[in-house]
């Protein structure tokens, strides 16, 4: 044994060459925490001394190669001075950069997922050989960051700037056909023949077949490109990426200008380049933010994870009421491999949740992400029946008629006369109670919430709602079936609203305030899409349908009186009057009309205003910061409610609920942490400006004492 640690072992194996292995001991994965780095080194210095070795192959004893760095280590890194920053980068390089200065060739044996660090490993060594099941990836970005292991120096180098370009701005991950035909990597092969594979290029390496000095030298040298090559590369790159990535994500930006300063350079300075960018984009609110919902996501995870040991088996599951929203539940649990029973009360609901189904797979055939066989399959798994003859074999039915508590209540006790004293009956109800609707149930333990968002093939959040009387065995089972239709179940206790509609509707008492006070809703919008939403709350309000927003306003106010019942006539209420429900009807805050693609795009409508016009009470000219203080004060103080009622467990969960269900900026990481970053006194300080504005902006009592303790949500 050359080498023996508690992340890496390095060994003699025949025909003179090593095999470094990674297998961090207690991990399910290998990653690069501060150990796995420290020993790389020493496994680096032990190999650089060992006498007659003719080569060296990278090896993971785990399923995968390696996922990347320890991300839980980067909230204290990133919270340390630049300084350190840089430094720490610069100490890890110099340890992939004495691998890839090894006195002998040296190959990577790439079994499974390589992302970030654990590609860049990969790039230090002279060639790669990969599994044809394998990816590799520079996802940084995703974390407001970029490649800091020298992944923007050898990554340009070996695949072009522009290639290198689109794989660390993108920030995806790449097949092994994808990788060798970018020349990322040397070879693909079967899994049982990777070693054999790689030991064959260490041969040929020593026979001189294949020349390893040359493709360091191409690896620590400058970037082959002329000048006028250099500028067209980049500052083309440069508009292109952030017009893609938008204001609010600089780290793409940054990466390109780091790959562009750096390309006239050799290895080392090149590295002290992308050292220094790295730092500062890990220093920004934005890398902050993002590697909180990573770590936050990771927790979900583990929770989620935790429950399902407690579930039942859902091999069938049901949906009841097709229409939009069953075909799209129906579509989700058939495409990830359950199939569902489609019921409803005609015919014409049916043929309405099948078009819907139809609709979703003919958009993944058109992409290419699946062919017409695969297609018919994943039909054949949703059954479509008007009755309840199969019902009895059911595990789990999803309830999702009409937004009625009578009749859900109806249906409710209906069904439960025909499925098994064990299958889980769960409502897809976005306001009403879960207790509510169990009292008349039979076996109410073995009911909760299921609730869905709308579209339900891109909405990624699933809300478990547990009732008085739901069981432990009734939320495991549904936190299961969400996780296994590929989505992120988050539980929550039973409330009006539960916790997203809870905490959207102040946000929607904020923004019929300013209209009532005089603000544009066009401006309010343009605002509010510029701090970072998807689409600003008149727009959302078209496209949650006004008739919907009324009635779960009005359920608001009802569970809420003191804070969220308005007497007074809203903008809500103007539309719904004059039946202006928003995109359904083609008429909203907006008009909307068709475009080319025959996509219903919105449009100005100044009859809006002379709508508005009766219930405008005063004549008020608001500055950016005025609207969005306006706007988010009583939504961030709702969803600390939430978490002071005990409605989520955590402030991970509040977080992600909000980033997931109704499109919370991602860079800002969720209201809680929005909170974090300004800080809890100032944040108090701000909605006490707006006090005369009425409950809604009142801070609780427990926010300014976290405040005055200097405390955090996320600590």
């Amino acid at each position: 044994m050359i080498y023996e640690g508690k992340a890496i072992t390095v060994k003699e194996i025949d025909g003179g060459f090593a095999q470094l292995d990674f297998d961090l001991k207690g991990e399910s994965v290998n990653k690069f925490n501060r150990l796995t780095i420290e020993e790389l080194g020493q496994a680096a210095e032990k190999l650089q001394k060992a006498k007659k070795l003719k080569g060296l192959v990278i090896t993971s004893s785990k399923d995968g190669f390696i996922v990347g760095a320890d991300i839980s280590e980067f909230t204290e890194l990133f919270a340390g001075p630049e300084e350190d920053l840089v430094n720490n980068n610069l100490q890890a390089n110099k340890i992939f950069s004495a691998i890839e200065d090894l006195p002998f060739p040296t190959v990577t044996a790439i079994n499974g997922i390589a992302l970030g660090g654990g590609f860049e490993m990969c790039l230090a060594t002279d060639f790669r050989v990969m599994d044809e099941k394998a990816k590799v990836g520079l996802p940084e970005v995703k974390l407001g960051i970029f490649p800091g292991f020298g992944g923007t120096v050898r990554l340009s180098r070996l695949i072009g700037a522009d290639n290198a370009i689109e794989w660390i701005c993108m920030g995806s991950e790449h097949r092994a056909d994808k990788a060798l035909a970018f020349n990322a990597v040397d070879a693909v092969v079967k899994s049982d023949k990777l070693m054999e594979a790689a030991v064959a290029i260490l041969k040929a390496a020593n026979a001189g077949d294949l020349d390893y000095k040359a493709r360091r030298e191409e690896k620590t040298g400058k970037l082959k490109l002329n000048a006028m090559e250099n500028m067209m590369t980049f500052e083309t790159a440069k508009g292109f990426v952030a017009g893609q990535a938008g204001p609010h994500y600089p780290a793409p930006v940054e990466a390109i200008k780091v790959m562009q300063k750096h390309s006239g350079m050799t290895r080392d300075k090149a590295l002290e380049v992308e050292a220094k960018g790295f730092a500062k984009m890990a220093k920004t609110p934005v890398a902050a933010s993002l590697v909180q919902l990573f770590l936050n996501d990771q927790e979900l995870k583990k929770t989620a994870k935790a429950l399902e040991s407690k579930a039942n088996k859902v091999k069938l599951a049901a949906v009841l009421g097709a229409g939009i929203m069953g075909g799209g539940i129906a579509y989700q649990s058939s495409l990830k491999g359950t199939p569902i029973l489609m019921k409803d009360i005609n015919q014409a609901g049916i043929d309405l949740g099948l078009k819907e189904a139809k609709k979703q797979l003919a958009k993944r055939v058109d992409k290419g992400r699946m062919d017409a066989g695969k297609m018919a399959d994943v039909l054949n798994n949703i059954t479509p029946t008007l009755n309840y003859g199969d019902f009895a074999n059911v595990d789990l039915v999803v309830e999702a008629v009409v937004e009625n508590p009578k009749v859900k209540d109806a249906v409710l006790c209906e069904v439960e006369k025909h499925i098994g004293k064990d299958a889980i009956l769960t409502s897809n109800t976005s306001t009403i109670s879960i207790t509510r609707l169990a009292k008349n149930l039979q076996r109410p333990e073995n009911f909760c919430g299921m609730h869905f968002f709308n579209p339900v093939p891109m909405m990624p959040l699933v809300e478990v709602i547990r009732g008085e009387k739901s069981s432990e065995k009734a939320i495991a089972t549904t936190v299961a079936y969400a996780r296994a239709m590929g989505k992120t179940p988050i539980v929550v206790n039973d409330c009006p609203g539960f916790l997203v509609n809870r905490i959207l509707f102040p946000y929607f008492g904020g923004f019929a305030g300013l209209v009532r006070d005089g603000a544009d809703f066009q401006k309010v919008d343009k605002v509010m899409e510029r701090f970072g939403w998807p689409m600003g709350p008149a727009y959302l309000l078209d496209v949650v349908g006004m008739d919907t927003a009324k009635h779960a306003n009005e359920v608001m106010g009802e569970g809420f009186p003191d804070r969220m019942k308005d007497d007074n006539k809203s903008a809500i209420d103007v539309m719904f009057e004059k039946e202006r429900f928003g995109q359904k009807s083609e008429k909203g805050f907006y008009k909307y009309e068709l475009d080319r693609k025959g996509k219903q795009k919105k449009v100005a409508d100044e009859e809006s205003y002379k709508l508005l016009k009766p219930i405008v009470q005063k004549q008020e000219d608001f500055s950016d910061e005025d609207i969005i203080e306006r706007m988010m004060i009583p939504l961030c103080i709702e969803t600390v409610r939430c978490l002071e009622d005990g409605i989520v467990a955590t402030p991970a969960e509040a977080d992600m609920g909000l980033i997931f269900g109704i499109g919370f900026p991602p860079f800002r990481g969720g209201a809680l942490r929005y909170i974090d970053d300004m800080g809890l006194a100032a944040f108090c300080d701000m909605a006490d400006k707006h006090k005369a504005l009425g409950p809604l902006y009142h801070p609780t009592d427990g926010m300014r004492e976290m405040a005055k303790a200097g405390k955090k949500f996320h600590g």
